[in-house]
């Protein structure tokens, strides 16, 4: 749709002129000749973007301007004059004006400033929407004891420029408290820079770090820059240092100790301003009992330590965060939002979760791809929550003294199923009536379980 221009001001002439352009540039224009017909027609319509004249009889631009960027601040408004001043200028910026033209019009100026008044626009509702994504996504749900003190010290811990140490299980959502420390301190416009040390061969964790010069090394076409480099004046997140070798732990803290480093196969000094935060799965303690971790890295990161429970210890937080998590899934997947049913959540509460809310996250994903309807039902989260065993683990004997619930379970489940097939001769539909349960989903318990046809004898 086109971009709707408004243009105050008291002379036709310029109504005209500008009308006829900036339409012949594909925008659509409404024009106002006063400042009370211009604010009339804001509050019916508001448009993308005001031309307004400075001096008008009656409500004359500046305070047009005012009433404008009260009830509409994000507003871009440009002032035009055939007076003026460096003082009005001066005043219209302060009182939010995007830009200040004078008389007469240079027309290609004028269509200049309107396309980089719009553009830019766009570019900050793009930026407003992208972070109100990245916080929808990263925020940190929860009403339990524990999940509200650690917010409260997410937030102490933001408005210092200290190091952070995070430890925490598989899942817990590690990053995410990195990332809210990020928000709430002063770096948070600069880049979340994040590597898993984890995740990166000893080999090449030098050149990730610290970068590397062309040439340094096999393969080094082009200088690169390191992460500690990219988060200049931001903030780094070393996720599961205690993966990180003994070697690689020494350099890191040669560059805590000076922020400043030369990159693999360089001579020349690079000094950092960053704030790290570490985080890992691991007790960095008895790593160091094991000769696995320095102990004065360990010192040197862990100025405020900062412990995620596993979701086994927050239970009465997953109703919220399966309603947050059906929120942002269905949002993702483009999807109408679905609901679960008081019944879905009890054997969620039951569940021990030791995968904590990154398994949470993925079965509410899995549950809003395949559920057919718009209520998830408890139906639903068994079929997914099962841990069906594979046919040859469900052939071995029955003795179910030494195997987990779940284990014990999927095979009652197979072998009830499989016998009520075999007494309706593998009729699917008489089979469910019997069971009382929907044809589909006897169908995805015979998948899930592992029955096949093979079986009917």
């Amino acid at each position: 749709m086109a971009k709707n221009i408004l243009i105050v001001d008291d002379e036709m002439s310029i109504l005209t002129s500008l009308s006829g352009v900036l339409k012949d540039e594909g925008y659509q224009v409404t024009t106002a000749p006063n400042g009370t017909e211009a604010l009339k027609l804001i509050k019916e319509d508001p448009p993308s973007l005001v031309l307004l004249d400075i001096w008008m009889q009656g409500l004359d631009g500046i305070e047009t301007l005012t009433r404008i960027k009260k009830d509409h601040p994000d507003l871009p408004v440009v002032m035009m004059s055939g007076h003026g001043s460096i003082e009005t200028a001066v005043r219209a910026t302060k009182l939010g004006a995007y830009d200040y033209i004078e008389k007469p019009l240079s027309l290609d100026k004028v269509t200049r400033l309107v396309h980089h008044a719009l553009y830019q626009q766009q570019l900050e509702a793009e930026n407003l929407n992208l972070k109100q994504t990245i916080e929808r996504r990263f925020v940190m749900v929860g009403e339990s004891p524990s999940i509200r003190r650690l917010r409260e010290m997410i937030k102490t811990a933001g408005a210092s420029n200290s190091r952070v140490l995070i430890s925490g299980e598989n899942g817990t959502g590690k990053e995410l408290v990195a990332r809210a420390i990020h928000f709430h301190s002063s770096r948070s416009a600069r880049p979340f820079v994040e590597i898993n040390c984890a995740a990166i061969p000893d080999p090449l964790i030098e050149s990730e770090l610290f970068g590397h010069e062309k040439g340094a090394f096999t393969g080094a076409t082009a200088m690169k820059q390191g992460r500690f480099e990219l988060a200049n004046g931001a903030t780094l997140f070393l996720d599961e240092i205690g993966d990180m070798s003994l070697s690689t732990q020494a350099k890191v803290l040669r560059v805590l100790q000076e922020l400043r480093f030369n990159r693999v196969g360089g001579t020349r000094t690079i000094e950092v301003d960053v704030r790290v935060i570490a985080a890992s799965n691991k007790n960095l303690q008895d790593e160091i009992k094991k000769g696995a971790f320095r102990e004065d890295l360990f010192y040197r990161l862990n100025v405020i330590p900062l412990h995620v429970p596993p979701l086994r210890e927050q239970k009465e937080d997953i109703p919220l965060l399966v309603r947050h998590f059906l929120q942002v899934m269905s949002a993702e997947q483009g999807l109408k939002l679905k609901s679960m049913s008081e019944e879905a959540i009890r054997p969620l509460m039951r569940y021990d979760w030791p995968g904590n809310v990154r398994e949470l996250k993925n079965l509410v994903e899995r549950l809003v791809i395949m559920s057919p309807d718009a209520r998830i039902t408890e139906d639903d989260v068994a079929n997914s929550l099962a841990d069906p065993l594979p046919v040859e683990a469900a052939n071995r004997a029955d003795d179910p003294g030494h195997r987990p619930l779940r284990e014990a379970r999927a095979e009652f489940e197979r072998r009830f199923i499989l016998s009520r097939l075999r007494e309706n001769d593998w009729n699917i539909s008489k089979t469910a009536d019997d069971l009382k349960i929907e044809r589909t989903h006897l169908h995805r318990k015979i998948k899930l379980l592992g029955i096949q046809e093979s079986s009917r004898d």
